[in-house]
């Protein structure tokens, strides 16, 4: 089911019912149930009126909420990936720094080039627990289907904040990767609020 969000099967405001999950899973009703009440906790679904749920369309203070956890999770995964990553993890993400530099003229590809950078500096941090709490927050990111780089500028600045903290990795600074981090996270979060106002009418 978190697949099925995070990939759009299911879109943000869709209802769902536990009858109709049970027959798409071709599984009983009761761990449909008991997976609704845990997707429910992590944020990515909310309580129906009627016998279902809806999946979660988050609003800019959930937005600002959540990316303050990432700007915190993020910016220790990267310390932590500095003073672990083995000389290989580093030239994978340098590889995927020159893969994304390739593609600054393709949008879609580099949604995933970005989501591969990330996770690939998550596993470098070699801290599972870590990872575990990053991936909940991914996957309430999930609920996002518009990505920014359709923003001006927005994709330079991707790739020049990547490079800078790969770089920091590289040379074992700690304090450097996760300041970096954190401000990637919060240009971020600046440039997904103001797509949001855009979205929404506000915009000229």
């Amino acid at each position: 089911m978190r697949e099925a969000i995070r990939s759009g099967k299911f879109r943000s405001g869709e209802h769902l019912r536990e009858a109709d999950v049970a027959k798409w899973l071709n599984i009983s009703r009761t761990p449909v149930r008991e997976a609704f009440h845990r997707i429910i906790s992590e944020g990515l679904l909310t309580n129906g009126p009627w016998n279902g749920v809806m999946v979660a369309d988050l609003d800019s203070q959930q937005l600002v909420q959540l990316y303050a956890v990432r700007a915190a999770l993020e910016g220790t995964a990267a310390a932590l990936a500095a003073q672990h990553a083995t000389k290989a993890e580093v030239q994978r993400l340098f590889q995927i720094a020159t893969s994304e530099a390739r593609a600054k003229h393709d949008p879609t590809k580099l949604v995933v080039i970005n989501s591969e950078l990330h996770q690939t500096l998550y596993a470098a941090a070699h801290n599972r627990y870590l990872l575990q709490s990053i991936t909940t927050v991914v996957d309430a990111l999930g609920l996002l289907r518009h990505s920014t780089f359709v923003l001006p500028g927005s994709i330079e600045l991707a790739h020049r904040e990547h490079l800078q903290i790969v770089k920091a990795i590289r040379d074992r600074k700690s304090a450097q990767a996760e300041r970096l981090a954190r401000e990637h996270v919060n240009h971020a979060l600046a440039m997904r609020l103001e797509l949001q106002r855009l979205r929404s009418g506000g915009g000229t």
